[in-house]
């Protein structure tokens, strides 16, 4: 199976810059969409072949969720049980064998002023991934908003206190892969360097200085049947690009 997680920065922005393209060719059995900026009603978001599940931010034209699937779901829930939903961060699919999970982590903001809502995000995000995985495998993927290690992020020493790079965020993404995940580009590239965010400032895509913080991790059950992760560079229309799994289920 083919899954594509993407922060599209504004869906009814980047539907003018090739998406349906895009989409259509991918040809993905589940597409992840992070940062929608939208309501319902706003966009028609059908597409023929494919069931979608979104969840709108309260806030209008901020953060939301989306996906696209070929595969009907046995249940649909939306935020952490119950929590965390009035951003619209958060959406998991049941399959018989399986969960899918998306989400777009909460940025710690300038001067790290959310850093403490997201370090309880994080912890509550980990405990609630742990739970799903006691009962059956996990794919979860997003924007997390955080460079993991210094491979992860073009210029680490200057951004060791910003957000996305601090040791506090680093920290809570190592806790959760030792609570049984595996971050698949990572585990399958152990040293290549690939970003998935450029800043729009300063011509950063141009010259690659960028970050890696767009995310595939499975349960540490579905490691072998991992069959291929990608960062897709090329893809163009967002300050982020798509990341890619591919994984026998």
């Amino acid at each position: 199976m083919r899954f594509i997680s993407f922060n599209v920065n504004g869906l009814r922005a980047i539907k003018q810059k090739n998406f349906d393209e895009f989409f259509q060719n991918i040809d993905a059995d589940f597409f992840c969409i992070q940062e929608t900026k939208m309501q319902e009603g706003q966009l028609d978001i059908n597409i023929a072949g494919y069931y979608s599940y979104m969840n709108s931010a309260i806030k209008k034209g901020y953060s939301g969720t989306l996906i696209y699937t070929k595969h009907k779901p046995i249940s649909v829930s939306y935020g952490m049980n119950g929590n965390y939903n009035d951003e619209g961060r958060i959406i998991t699919l049941e399959y018989d064998n399986y969960y899918v999970v998306t989400c777009y982590v909460p940025n710690s903001q300038e001067e790290l002023k959310r850093l403490d809502y997201r370090m309880q995000f994080e912890d509550d995000m980990r405990e609630y991934l742990k739970s799903l995985d006691n009962k059956k495998p996990v794919i979860y993927c997003g924007d997390l908003n955080v460079a993991h290690t210094s491979i992860d992020i073009k210029n680490p020493i200057p951004n060791e206190r910003n957000a996305g790079f601090t040791i506090e965020e680093r920290t809570k993404l190592t806790a959760l892969l030792d609570s049984g995940f595996i971050d698949t580009f990572r585990f399958l590239h152990p040293n290549e360097i690939k970003y998935s965010w450029w800043s729009y400032r300063f011509f950063a895509r141009q010259k690659n200085i960028g970050w890696r913080i767009d995310y595939f991790l499975v349960s540490n059950t579905l490691k072998d049947k991992i069959t291929s992760a990608d960062i897709l560079t090329d893809v163009m229309g967002s300050d982020h690009c798509p990341v890619m799994l591919e994984i026998d289920l």
